[in-house]
């Protein structure tokens, strides 16, 4: 009987797609909750409530813009551990899953505010309704997360001596701990 040899392929990381990607849908509605023209809970002016004002416009993209950069960051946080197994596959997966879950944050914003905002007729711009204007906004979470990576890699590798070891900070590592200098 002879024994055949599977190799065995490691298996992509699907919950760093599915996770990133669900994670847009609870910041589509705070994404909603927050800015103006939606409920409007950071400034809370009433002026800045209806969309019919143009100042409000620009306010509703950068909430949308600062909430997905923090998620990238975030996410990052998860993705610079060093123990993953395939820190390549891992890193793919979880810009995918950005990426989804950004248009899942942005589709989940306009959809509460179909469902819990006012009527808005928005036939004179279809920016008085709620809605984002610069959809390169929704390119800021996985890119926030490829930097954010990038950063935390670079802090990792720099913080360690040529020899693989964690940098001390010129101490001497010749000598034994708690014995003061020779002299």
């Amino acid at each position: 009987m002879t024994k055949t040899t599977r190799r065995v392929r490691p298996r992509l990381p699907w919950a760093l797609l599915a996770v990133p990607a669900a994670a847009g849908v609870p910041a589509g509605i705070l994404w909603w909750i927050l800015a103006p023209g939606g409920l409007n809970l950071i400034t809370r002016d009433p002026a800045l409530g209806a969309g019919t004002n143009p100042l409000v416009w620009l306010p509703r993209d950068l909430t949308l813009a600062g909430l997905l950069v923090f998620a990238g960051c975030l996410l990052a946080v998860f993705l610079a551990d060093k123990k993953r197994r395939d820190p390549q596959a891992d890193l793919l997966m979880g810009l995918a899953g950005a990426l989804c879950g950004a248009v899942l944050a942005w589709q989940a914003g306009l959809l509460s505010a179909q469902l819990w905002g006012p009527d808005v007729d928005a036939s004179a711009n279809a920016s008085i309704a709620f809605s984002l204007r610069a959809l390169p906004v929704l390119l800021l979470w996985p890119a926030a997360t490829a930097v954010s990576v990038f950063v935390l890699e670079l802090m990792r590798l720099l913080g360690r001596k040529d020899n693989g070891r964690k940098d001390d900070g010129g101490a001497d590592s010749s000598r034994p701990v708690g014995v003061g200098p020779v002299k």
